[in-house]
């Protein structure tokens, strides 16, 4: 099948499509919710990671693809588990995101995504699929998480740790890790706290700087900084803010280098369609 992929910029939305590639399905086209604001990093959201959102436009660029991108306008008004179309609500935005890419791609007949644990974000995910008449390819879905942090692992998911939210976590320690530099200590913290290994708590979030799909360069971070959110109590928050970067060939790729500073808008290199006109800062 023809596939869209949504994608949060982390390793789970990039493992599924692997798996998609892996079971014969070609993703034709890139999905990705950013806030409405340029300069904020994270949302209070219950759908949607938008920390390193400046850094996806070239995860696109890298595996070559067309990327859409819509602005979070709505907010997380029916906290049910189940979902059934509720004005201004942030599921919305993924609906008309999806809607916009199937208008420009009618061939695409599927929807990879991320989810692991989530029924929330998984039905949700399956209600915007139904109304557009797609299917949803959730390969991640129940899996083992030792096991499932383990083959991107060994598939070569280069991913670091962007967000941290959990007992045993320490944002100056931790963040800009990457999975195969963190294996043992999120082990250690499953067993210690019973912590999700995979982050589905929240416990982190992540940022992929280089996979198999990634056929036309990877991504190197330049500069970053921590960013306290809370450092208050046991289990500090902190994000890592991306604050340059760049694109290089792999090894026997050919290309030219080129820098990308963190504080550009939604749209780069003329890859990405914002569907929404920035707010400003």
């Amino acid at each position: 099948m023809k596939v869209v992929g949504l994608i949060s910029g982390g390793k789970d939305s990039f493992t599924n499509l692997i798996l998609c590639s892996t079971y014969g399905h070609e993703t034709v086209a890139l999905a990705n919710l950013l806030p409405a604001e340029d300069c904020t990093e994270e949302l209070d959201s219950f759908m949607y990671q938008t920390v390193g959102h400046n850094v996806v436009t070239a995860q696109a660029q890298c595996m070559g693809l067309p990327l859409y991108r819509r602005r979070i306008l709505g907010a997380s008004k029916e906290q049910g588990l189940e979902y059934h179309g509720t004005k201004g609500d942030e599921v919305e935005d993924l609906y008309r995101l999806l809607f916009a890419v199937k208008n420009a791609h009618p061939e695409i007949q599927a929807v990879s995504t991320g989810a692991i644990a989530s029924d929330f974000q998984r039905l949700r995910v399956e209600r915007v699929c139904a109304r557009l008449g797609l299917i949803s390819l959730c390969y991640l879905w129940r899996q083992n998480q030792r096991a499932l942090l383990r083959t991107m692992i060994h598939s070569e998911v280069e991913a670091v740790l962007v967000k941290v939210a959990a007992l045993g976590l320490e944002p100056r320690r931790h963040l800009g890790k990457t999975l195969g530099e963190m294996e043992g200590t999120l082990h250690k913290l499953n067993r210690d706290y019973q912590s999700h290994i995979c982050g589905e708590g929240g416990e982190f979030e992540t940022l992929v700087l280089d996979c198999p799909l990634f056929s036309e360069g990877r991504i190197v971070l330049d500069d970053t900084e921590v960013v306290m959110h809370d450092n208050s109590g046991i289990a500090p928050v902190g994000l890592l803010r991306v604050k340059s970067f760049h694109v290089e060939p792999k090894p026997g790729q050919a290309g030219v280098r080129f820098l990308v500073t963190a504080n550009m808008p939604g749209q780069a290199a003329g890859i990405a369609v914002s569907m929404q006109k920035a707010a400003a800062c």
